[in-house]
């Protein structure tokens, strides 16, 4: 009896155990299509000079028939850890991005209703679509320096590159921040009365440009920007049409710029043309910033800024920010915005390489949180980066503009009095603090 027991067993084991087997694999695969399905990941980076694409959190509609959702769906749907092999080395990882983005693109807007449906948008997204895919355009000016322009004695790592967006007809906005904040050279921090320290850094500035409408403009813009790049060395421009949605443009082909001729850059300022920066309080900043514990693993994902969480497209056809929703369906992801944003030299060649990974976005900040979402990176707010103005309750202190790193919305002339403002009030003003709000306990 204990022989057919045994034989049984025997039996039972050989049948069950691959069925067992084959359920366990089914099992987990269908785990992880469901996990890819649901756009949710925690995988990590495999190594730190190998940038590995890796699927965001959800923060779109993933089943929408929305153009954009459908376009990312397709490349999301690619990276599915089952289907992903992490043998690929970096060069094939950005290949296959730009592969992928190109066939979803012409295989969503081949779609009958998708054609439909991109015909009702209005004109300008109907013409910022036509080129969406495109990320590749020549380059009519650059800076004379292999990383913008510089002080001539320059003998350390850059500390911090400033790239300002700006516009050929933007000639005021530009000469004002050469003179005031964007100044190139030595730049000492704001040191207060008891640290006695002495801490700055080399800085250097770029202005990225697309190209005017010569027909619109009635001028050929060309020769004076060739000039001004002559004198200054600070010009970066594109062939492109410097209009709103293709601000996003700016911020991808300055990553490649930026990978190309700045890599001991230590950090990054990108902002607007009409923001007032207090360039020695944020070097100082960032110095401290730099003797925090783990400062070199923080600095792989830093991004400080204005930081906007669970935003909505806006859906109002009189905004410029206008995204209907047959185009666009969710919310954004956490994004740093209000005309100027800071990050790390690391962060940004990471940046050039995930964003290969992400359809263009016609919101140049909203894209830029999409590929920090994708690297499983969130920008950090802060409250010095000034959207709106001063706050009521600091507006009319003496010492106001020391206590802010951004304020945005300054034309030229507000640049330079604000300019000579910190420099006549910088010793009695040097102790005091960055801007906090004061909350109020319930």
């Amino acid at each position: 009896m204990a022989r057919y027991c045994c034989r049984w067993r025997n039996l039972l084991l050989c049948v069950c155990t691959p069925f067992c087997c084959l359920l366990l694999f089914f099992t987990y695969a269908a785990v992880n299509i469901s996990i890819s399905l649901n756009g949710v990941s925690s995988r990590p980076e495999r190594a730190e000079n190998v940038i590995l694409p890796v699927i965001p959190t959800t923060f779109w509609e993933h089943h929408s028939s929305a153009f954009w959702n459908q376009l990312q769906r397709a490349v999301d749907y690619h990276f599915n850890p089952i289907l992903y092999s992490e043998s690929r080395n970096r060069s094939a990882i950005v290949h296959l991005g730009d592969s992928l983005l190109n066939k979803s693109f012409f295989e969503v807007t081949n779609m009958g209703h998708m054609k439909k449906k991109l015909e009702e948008l209005p004109p300008a997204m109907q013409k910022y679509v036509s080129h969406m895919q495109r990320r590749s355009y020549p380059v009519l000016i650059q800076p004379d320096g292999a990383c913008g322009a510089k002080a001539r004695r320059e003998d350390q790592t850059p500390f911090i590159l400033f790239a300002i967006k700006s516009s050929e007809l933007n000639i005021k906005n530009r000469q004002a921040i050469r003179q005031t904040w964007g100044q190139v050279g030595w730049v000492q921090g704001q040191k207060n009365s008891s640290n006695k320290e002495e801490v700055g850094g080399y800085v250097r500035r770029v202005f990225l440009l697309g190209k005017e409408d010569s027909h619109f403009l009635g001028a050929n813009m060309s020769h004076l920007l060739n000039a001004e790049n002559r004198r200054y060395g600070d010009i970066l421009q594109w062939d492109f049409e410097d209009t709103f949605f293709n601000l996003t443009l700016k911020d991808v082909l300055f990553w490649s710029w930026f990978s190309r001729n700045c890599g001991r850059t230590l950090f990054v300022f990108k902002g607007d043309d009409d923001v007032f920066v207090n360039t020695p309080k944020l070097i100082s900043y960032l110095h401290e910033e730099l003797k925090k514990p783990h400062a070199h693993a923080t600095m792989k994902e830093f991004m400080i800024g204005d930081v906007i969480g669970d935003a909505m497209p806006i859906r109002a056809k009189y905004s410029k920010y206008f995204v209907p929703d047959s185009f666009y369906k969710g919310i954004y992801p956490s994004y740093a915005g209000g005309g100027g944003v800071v990050y790390s030299g690391h962060l940004a060649r990471r940046l050039h390489h995930i964003s290969k990974t992400v359809h263009l976005y016609p919101i140049d900040d909203v894209f830029v949180g999409m590929c920090m979402l994708r690297l499983n990176a969130l920008p950090i707010h802060h409250p010095s980066f000034l959207t709106f103005d001063f706050p009521s309750t600091i507006k009319e202190d003496p010492c106001a503009d020391h206590t802010v790193l951004l304020v945005h919305k300054r034309g030229p002339e507000q640049l330079v009095e604000m300019w000579a403002e910190l420099k006549r009030t910088w010793t009695q003003c040097r102790d005091v603090p960055l801007w906090a709000p004061v909350i109020k306990k319930p």
